[in-house]
């Protein structure tokens, strides 16, 4: 009997082996990659600057993706509500502009407006910072963030890094 379980468990142990090493493959694509010269960035600046208002184009959509690039324009953006998002990393690099962040801290009485997404009115605790053409920051998924945008000519790009693929 002890013979039989033995040999049994080698057999299990030996057809795991080798499945495991049959099983390490790298990885396939899942979408197609995506090149923006810096002309067509340009062009999707220059674009949006004459658009009224704040103003955002995709460059990569978020859906069916883990990721979003995005190019933003804001020409006055004060009093906006601080928010913290569960699942997702921003990257922001600035472009052109200047803008305040308000990074850190605790949002006070925060609202859920949709899965894993908070807003508040307030946060307490955050540190101010200066951003302007050439920065780049990086606000990890639940750090409290609130942009304020005086100056009619920021531009930034978002890279928002998702932990799930988005619908």
């Amino acid at each position: 009997m002890l013979n039989k379980t033995l040999i049994a468990m080698l057999l299990v142990a030996s057809v795991a082996v080798t499945v495991s090493a049959q099983a390490s493959q790298p990885s396939v694509p899942t979408s197609p990659f995506i090149v923006r010269s810096a002309k067509e960035v340009g062009d999707i600046t220059k674009a949006l600057l004459v658009k009224p208002g704040n103003t955002n184009q995709d460059i990569l959509a978020a859906s069916g993706h883990q990721a979003r690039i995005a190019i933003f324009h804001d020409e006055k953006r004060v009093d906006d509500l601080h928010e913290v998002h569960d699942g997702s990393d921003d990257i922001y690099y600035v472009t052109n502009g200047t803008a305040t962040l308000m990074l850190g801290g605790s949002l006070v009485a925060p609202n859920q407006i949709s899965p894993g997404e908070w807003r508040s009115k307030t946060a307490t605790g955050g540190q101010k910072v200066t951003i302007k053409k050439g920065d780049v920051v990086f606000v990890p998924r639940g750090t409290p963030h609130q942009r304020t945008v005086t100056d009619k000519k920021f531009t930034m790009i978002l890279i928002k890094i998702f932990a799930t693929q988005q619908q």
